[in-house]
Formats: C-alpha cells, structure tokens, sequence
C-alpha cells in the first residue's frame, strides 16, 4: 500500500492536519524523531506527520529520516507563509510551482551575487493540485467551522469562498520578514520576483526528495500576513490559524487522491 509523508514546522500547522487522522499511533526514529501514523477516511496507505521544526536544515534532516524509515510514494509540505505580492491575500494557498533557496550566492566587495538553487514541483502533484483547485472541493475538508464558507456580510478581498488558490513559486530561506524596503526585499524583487511567498522550510524538503530517487515532492502554503511589519496584528488578528487550517485542508486532500491512486513515483527536479 501507499504512503504518503505530511511535514509541518509549527505546531499549529501540524494539529490542523492531525484532526484529519484516523487511528494514528506514535512511531519513534532511531534518533528520536517521533512520527504520528494514521489513516485518512476512505483511503488505502498510511500518512505519516511529523513537526520539523524552522528552518530548511531542520526540515531536510526530518525529511530525509521520514524518506529512510517509511518509503513513501510522495512527500507533501503543508504551512503557512508571508505574502510577496499584493495580489495574494492574507487566507489565499498557494502551491508551489518551484522552491527557490534564496541565500545561495557570494559576497564579495561589489556586494551579495545570488546563485539560485530552485527546484519544481512534482509534475504529477502539480497536475492533481490544479484539478483540485479547480474544482474547489478541498474546501470541504477545512476542519473548524469557523472557517467554513462566510456569510454574504463577510465576504471581501481576503474573505472568497472557496479560498483562492495560487500555483506560483516561493522564496525559502532562513529568515522570517517583517519589513519592507530592506536588503532582503530587494535581493528577492531582483532575482527572484516571481515568487509569491516566503517562507523557511520547503528548500530543505525540496532537496531531500530530490536526493531521493527525485520523489514526488509538494508545499502548499497558506498566507499568514503580508510579510512586512502588519505581521504581528495579522498574527494576532488569528491569520496564522486561519492559513494552517487552509493549507492543511488542502494538502490533505491532495494525500487522498495520492493514495486513492496509488500515484508512481515520477519526481521533482532540481533546476
């Protein structure tokens, strides 16, 4: 049977996915990370959650022993992140078409040449993911009924039902951003501008799959705050919770339809 592997980094984001197991037990690694093993109604396989903690080296070492111990068909990212563009609000998902790790390059006395490291989504992930959008069924699976569809008074810019979801790249490196005007933004609307959010673990995820025989690698990520100094009252406003509920529900959907097809391992590329 099918297995599929669901990493977070915070514990919100990791309790908005373990509501949607079934009979999950606590499975130890060797080094002790602990793993949750459980089922989705309806489904064949296991899932497999895991907190990593921030930062892309912690989720890369939790990735590569979640590869190692349970062999699974894909590897899936669910989390939140902070908005690059104005177009992406705060409650929208977005999927990521390409991680790019950002803090690769070289200083020098002419000051910071970025090398860009990138790698692309799984094309069949990516495909599934876009079916899903499409449709806007995974909205269903979005657990608190506090977020559930809004009443018409509700409706607004960062209110539409379902959930807009983006298919765009996203910045991962080792800092979360909270001002705007600074070096950091600058470096990411010079080399990196099309990336629609940012965020600190997917590189790490990214390059453990692709060490890994290229496995079927995805991050979904739900906007928590703009990621400028408006992030601490989006945080405080309940954002962060709202996008871990969106992005798990998601990203869980997406594991039902991995195991209902027991999808072949076909995987992302480090460009």
């Amino acid at each position: 049977m099918s297995t599929v592997v669901l990493l977070t980094a915070l514990d919100l984001e990791y309790q908005a996915i373990r509501r949607h197991l079934a009979g999950a037990r606590t499975q130890s690694h060797p080094a002790g990370t602990l793993f949750e093993v459980g089922k989705l109604p309806g489904t064949p396989g296991t899932v497999c959650l895991a907190v990593t903690g921030e930062g892309n080296i912690n989720a890369a070492v939790v990735a590569e022993r979640a590869i190692a111990m349970f062999q699974p068909g894909a590897l899936l990212c669910a989390g939140v992140a902070g908005s690059l563009k104005d177009d992406v609000a705060l409650g929208d998902v977005v999927v990521a078409t390409k991680v790019y790790a950002f803090h690769s390059g070289r200083e020098h006395d002419d000051g910071f040449l970025s090398r860009p490291r990138a790698w692309h989504a799984s094309y069949d992930l990516e495909q599934l993911a876009r079916h899903t959008a499409r449709t806007g069924h995974w909205a269903r699976f979005i657990h608190d009924p506090r977020y559930q569809v809004p009443s018409a008074s509700q409706m607004g810019p960062t209110a539409g039902w379902p959930p807009t979801v983006h298919f765009k790249p996203v910045a991962s490196g080792e800092v979360v951003l909270t001002a705007s005007g600074t070096s950091l933004t600058a470096l990411l609307h010079d080399y990196y501008d099309d990336a629609a959010a940012i965020e600190m673990e997917s590189a790490g995820i990214a390059h453990a799959a692709h060490l890994n025989r290229s496995l079927p690698v995805l991050s979904v990520r739900g906007i928590s705050d703009q990621a400028d100094s408006s992030k601490y009252a989006a945080d405080t406003a309940g954002w962060q919770y709202i996008a871990a509920e969106r992005a798990a529900a998601f990203t869980v959907f997406i594991a039902t339809l991995v195991l209902r097809r027991q999808m072949p391992s076909t995987g992302a590329q480090q460009r």
